[in-house]
């Protein structure tokens, strides 16, 4: 890879095996954290008033920037602690949280991350951010837990102090590989020619041959190209090889996933039909509606999600607090997958804030209480989550945090993202200990 332009890309973040970080930042970016930044501050409805001092936590998320935005996530955040705050708190205290916006830049995020432990927060909840190495660093060194990131970076897998409530893009493409083995002839993965994107086929190919599949075709296209008119016509061409069994093709180019499918729905008409499938991330209802709906070229696609699909009944009591809280915030999205994410993760810590009960609220106590195994249970929209000081099954290939291996395989049909006939959810583990990542 030597000479190659190392791009950041928005969902497909570097997954290599885990390498020693430094504890703390330098000096300079240390200096650079010390001043809170224009887009920081507390959450309109979300600070605590009487009785004992609020519980203070922390959520961030990129807004108005050119590349991945979040707002629902910290408004999901909003509405949370509007409705604990409005029957009584946790234990009779008030939920106070404070927003922050990281820009999508890491100067910002380590900034977020300063400020979090300037404000002597308890935990990071349910946040976004593709800068893990700027904002881990002042999380570590000060003791406070980040819990239910996003899953977009590595080092929410590997670092002390995360507890992640998804297994991020890893299981995604490995229950996506393990779903097609059975339902695709050739396969051919696009994906962006950059070092981020070299980590993909691996993840891919693991779930692949689990099923006795071969390895995807791997194409590389431009992640900032405004077409894909060569591309499409290349993985047309690998897919349809076969002239039994029908192909399938992935495309994996974060936002340019939209224009690649745009020149492929032009270019599959002059070859024989093959299946598409994807992750949630590159697409998602908004995308889909956006797109045409039915009309789509998504439609009949396979994509695998980390939770059940939105019309799924284990939503409803996220449904019921964002109608009570936030009705008419078109911020919130409850098909979101941030949206989601910081649900499950606010869950998460109302557990451990029971757990806790009328005892010290530190950061400190937070991060013991889950340390010492607690069981968390999410109504069903996620396993039993449990972190404990030992490293769980997939430190070996570099993923040491993730205890959420499970995947839901779902498929666009009638514009609509639905479970798939067979989509029940997958335990990818196995899959992913067996991965070549070397």
């Amino acid at each position: 890879m030597t000479g190659r332009r190392y791009s950041r890309s928005t969902f497909f973040p570097i997954f290599t095996r885990p390498v020693k970080r430094a504890t703390a930042l330098s000096a300079g970016a240390l200096a650079a954290c010390a001043a809170l930044t224009a887009g920081c501050g507390v959450i309109p409805g979300a600070t605590g008033s009487s009785g004992d001092d609020p519980i203070k936590v922390m959520t961030w998320a990129p807004e108005n920037t050119n590349a991945t935005n979040k707002p629902g996530m910290p408004a999901m955040a909003a509405a949370y602690a509007r409705w604990i705050n409005a029957h009584g708190g946790i234990n009779g205290r008030k939920l106070k949280v404070l927003y922050c916006n990281d820009h999508n830049d890491s100067v910002e995020a380590a900034k977020c991350a300063q400020r979090a432990v300037d404000e002597n927060v308890v935990a990071v909840v349910g946040s976004y951010s593709q800068f893990g190495d700027t904002y881990l660093a002042p999380l570590e060194s000060a003791g406070i837990p980040y819990i239910g990131g996003y899953g977009v970076t590595n080092d929410e897998f590997t670092s002390v102090t995360s507890y992640p409530v998804n297994g991020g893009q890893p299981t995604l493409l490995a229950g996506l590989g393990k779903a097609l083995a059975a339902n695709c002839g050739p396969v051919t993965l696009v994906r962006p020619d950059s070092i981020a994107g070299d980590e993909l086929p691996p993840l891919l190919d693991s779930g692949l041959k689990s099923g006795g599949h071969t390895p995807a075709d791997d194409l590389l296209a431009a992640e900032d190209s405004t077409e894909y008119g060569i591309p499409s016509e290349r993985a047309l061409q690998a897919s349809t090889k076969d002239p039994v069994k029908k192909g399938c093709v992935v495309p994996a180019l974060g936002e340019r996933t939209d224009t690649f499918m745009d020149s492929f729905r032009r270019a599959r008409e002059d070859f024989p039909s093959v299946k598409t499938a994807t992750v949630l991330g590159s697409v998602d209802q908004t995308v889909i509606n956006s797109t045409g709906g039915a009309n789509s070229p998504y439609e009949g696609s396979y994509i695998t999600g980390w939770y059940p699909v939105t019309s799924d009944a284990r939503w409803n009591r996220m449904k019921k607090v964002i109608n009570e809280e936030a009705f008419g915030d078109n911020r919130i999205d409850p098909a979101d997958a941030g949206v989601q994410t910081t649900w499950i993760a606010y869950t998460v810590l109302k557990a451990v804030l029971e757990r806790i009960g009328t005892g010290e609220v530190s950061a400190d106590t937070v991060r013991r209480t889950l340390d010492d195994g607690l069981k968390v249970t999410t109504g069903g929209l996620t396993p039993t989550l449990q972190w404990q000081r030992y490293t769980g099954k997939l430190a070996g290939v570099g993923f040491a945090r993730l205890v959420n291996a499970h995947v839901t395989l779902q498929v666009v049909r009638e514009g609509r993202l639905v479970s798939a006939k067979n989509g029940g959810v997958a335990d990818v583990t196995t899959t992913l200990e067996n991965a070549d990542l070397g």
